[in-house]
C-alpha cells in the first residue's frame, strides 16, 4: 500500500499548518460538512512521520463524520494531529498559533480535546479561535468528554449483550479492559458498578495502580496480549487503533467487542472475520459517540447542558442495537452495517441543503 494522499478518500479539505517560532506542525482534515461543520478532537501524538500524522487524521476525520452522523447530530466530520510530544512541545504559543489556523476556517471546523489534549488546552486555543468546544466548566463548557464516552460505550457495550445473550446485563460477565486512561477508568467504574467482572492492562503501570487501589476487586492482565487470550465475555479496546488484527483474533475469546478506542479494525476484512466467528463486534464510531455528543452540545444556543447530553447519549443503546440487527438482517458484518446507517443519514439529511431558502 503506497502512502496515504492529502486528498484522502473523498475528503472536503486537508490543511497542513506550521508555524516555526513555536514548532506547531498540524494537520487538519475535513471529511464531510453534508450535515453541518465538521466536529473532532486535536491529537497531540509524536508520530514517527508525517506520512503516520497524515494517515491518521484521515482516517480519524472520516470516522468522526460517520459518528456524527449515526449520533443523529446536526454535524459533519473532521479532525487534526498536532505532530510531537505534548509532554515536551506543548506550550501556550504553540497552541494559540494552532487556534488562528482553527480560526482561519472559519466555522468550517470545530475542534476538541483528544488523546495528548485537555479542556485546558482548549482554553488556550479559545483565545484564538471562536470554534473550540470541550472547554473547561469554568468557561461554560462540556469539561472532559471521556465522562460521557464512557457512558456511550457502556450502552453500547449492553445493548450488543442484549443481541448476543438476550440480556443486556452485565452482571458476572467478564469484560476485559485495553487501556484505563481517561475513557477506561470511567468504564471501569460503570462496569463495576454493575457488578461485572473486570480485568484490566495499560503500559502505564501507575494508572493500572491506582484504579486498583480504587476498585480491589477487579484483576489485572500483564500485557494486552494476555488479556486477549484470557477467558472473556467481552474486550474493551480502549487505547489507540488498530487493536483488532488477525494476530490479536487467533487468541480472542470474547463473544463481544465493544470499546471505546478509534478504528479499532486493522483493515475491512477483520470485520469479516469477527463475523465468521461468531463474535458480535460493536462498532467503535457508534459506540464512542457519547464525547462528541457531550461537545456538541455546548453548541446549543441555550448553553451546555449535562443532563441533556446524558439523555441524548443513552441513545446509544439503541443505535447500536438497530446496526447490529441491521447487519443480520443484510448478511453484512456489522461495520458495513454502521457505515450503510451513517452514509444513508448523510446523504438523506445533506441533500435538504439543495433546499434554497431566503
Amino acid at each position: 500500500m503506497g502512502a496515504p494522499s492529502s486528498f484522502g478518500t473523498h475528503h472536503e479539505q486537508v490543511v497542513f499548518c506550521h508555524d516555526e517560532a513555536s514548532g506547531l506542525r498540524a494537520i487538519i482534515a475535513l471529511y464531510s460538512t453534508a450535515l453541518g461543520p465538521g466536529l473532532g478532537g486535536t491529537r497531540f501524538f509524536p508520530y514517527a512521520s508525517e506520512t503516520d500524522a497524515l494517515a491518521d487524521v484521515l482516517n480519524l476525520s472520516q470516522g468522526m463524520a460517520y459518528k456524527t452522523a449515526l449520533a443523529g447530530l446536526d454535524l459533519g466530520g473532521g479532525k487534526a494531529v498536532i505532530i510531537g510530544d505534548p509532554r515536551t512541545d506543548k506550550s501556550e504559543a504553540l497552541l494559540r498559533a494552532y487556534g488562528r489556523f482553527v480560526q482561519s476556517l472559519n466555522g468550517r471546523y470545530f475542534t476538541a480535546c483528544d488523546v495528548g489534549t485537555y479542556s485546558t488546552d482548549m482554553d488556550v486555543i479559545a483565545r484564538e479561535s471562536d470554534f473550540v468546544t470541550g472547554r473547561t466548566v469554568g468557561h461554560g463548557g462540556a469539561g472532559d468528554s471521556s465522562v460521557l464516552t464512557a457512558f456511550g460505550v457502556h450502552q453500547g457495550m449492553r445493548a450488543a449483550a442484549q443481541f448476543a445473550w438476550g440480556d443486556a446485563s452485565l452482571a458476572g460477565k467478564r469484560v476485559g479492559i485495553a487501556g484505563v486512561g481517561k475513557v477506561g477508568r470511567h468504564l471501569t467504574a460503570h462496569l463495576v458498578e454493575e457488578d461485572a467482572r473486570v480485568v484490566v492492562t495499560d503500559i502505564d503501570s501507575e494508572a493500572v495502580a491506582r484504579l486498583v487501589q480504587q476498585y480491589p476487586s477487579i484483576e489485572v492482565a500483564e500485557s494486552t496480549d494476555a488479556l486477549i487470550a484470557a477467558d472473556l465475555d467481552v474486550y474493551a479496546p480502549c487505547a489507540l487503533g488498530g487493536a483488532l488484527d488477525e494476530k490479536s483474533l487467533e487468541t480472542l475469546t470474547a463473544k463481544v467487542v465493544a470499546g471505546a478506542a478509534n478504528n479499532q479494525l486493522a483493515h475491512e476484512g477483520i470485520g469479516k472475520l469477527l463475523s465468521d466467528r461468531g463474535m458480535v463486534y460493536a462498532p467503535d464510531y457508534c459506540v464512542n459517540a457519547g464525547g462528541v455528543i457531550q461537545v456538541a452540545d455546548e453548541l446549543d444556543p441555550s448553553g451546555f447542558s449535562f443532563e441533556r447530553a446524558k439523555a441524548r447519549a443513552t441513545g446509544i443503546f439503541d443505535t447500536t442495537l438497530s446496526v447490529l440487527e441491521r447487519a443480520a438482517s443484510e448478511d453484512i458484518t456489522t461495520a458495513e452495517a454502521a457505515d450503510r446507517q451513517a452514509e444513508q443519514r448523510i446523504r438523506e439529511i445533506g441533500r435538504l441543503g439543495q433546499i434554497r431558502l431566503p
